[in-house]
């Protein structure tokens, strides 16, 4: 297992900070914010996109991903959301990251619709995707919670460069086991998000181990070369702990579970 956080931990928090809590507590990747206010965005100059990438290569550290926000299912046109895609893939191949991560959100309506959106957007993209080395990953989330609604979409895509990111949380409250989960995205998988919550009806973040998300049953069935990343959603719960004095603890705790 290669482990790695979200800098959504770390909100705002300037990138030469996050990189010294990474190297201090033994995180090896970074999956990457990509939002207005953070250290890195579609916005950044050719030399900002160079210095990030030179600091995280001076520090050993791995981008696992950009971490964006664009909904591939979201009703409306094509274009914008293409645009925002190719924006965010530039991104990802100047800094040197493998995946762009995209979310669903397709909505309340017809779910078939919301799938063929999301697939032909993603086959719109797919080949420039694959000319710059990253992969395109949609994550188990809103409207496509489970693994199951993922792999569907990526089955009508059919391209190397489209694959899954499954987020331990969302495939959870989907009523989804691990294991099927699993079963589902396996030929797709990018990497895992994982996190742990309070439960159900409290999602405020806690460290790992200490909620009720099994944690233990998602990593036990990764490969041993497999990324995770601890995803601790910090900006919606103010009064959660920082993340900074969880990550020692968070990376023995992962290490363990594959002991």
């Amino acid at each position: 297992m290669r482990r790695a956080f979200s800098t959504l931990g770390l909100p705002g928090r300037p990138l030469a900070e996050v990189i010294r809590l990474a190297t201090d507590h033994g995180w090896a990747g970074l999956e990457l914010r990509c939002a207005p206010g953070e250290p890195v965005h579609p916005g950044l100059t050719a030399a900002a996109r160079d210095r990030v990438r030179r600091a995280l290569d001076r520090a050993g550290l791995t981008p696992l991903a950009v971490a964006g926000y664009t909904g591939v299912a979201a009703p409306g046109e094509d274009g914008p959301v293409a645009a925002a895609l190719l924006d965010q893939l530039r991104l990802a191949a100047d800094l040197g990251a493998a995946h762009v991560r995209v979310f669903p959100q397709g909505g309340e309506g017809w779910i078939a619709e919301a799938d063929l959106r999301a697939a032909r957007r993603l086959a719109a993209v797919a080949d420039r995707a694959a000319a710059l080395g990253v992969r395109v990953l949609l994550e188990t989330h809103d409207s496509h919670r489970g693994g199951r609604d993922v792999a569907r979409v990526l089955d009508l895509v059919a391209h190397p460069a489209i694959g899954a990111l499954w987020d331990l949380l969302h495939t959870r409250l989907a009523g989804e086991t691990p294991s099927a989960t699993w079963g589902a995205l396996r030929p797709h998988l990018g990497y895992v998000q994982v996190k742990d919550v309070i439960g159900r009806s409290d999602l405020t973040p806690v460290p790992l181990g200490a909620g009720s998300l099994p944690i233990g049953a998602c990593v036990r069935l990764l490969p041993a070369d497999c990324w995770v990343s601890w995803e601790y959603e910090a900006p919606w719960y103010p009064d959660a702990a920082p993340l900074g004095d969880l990550l020692g603890p968070g990376a023995r705790y992962l290490d363990a579970l594959r002991s």
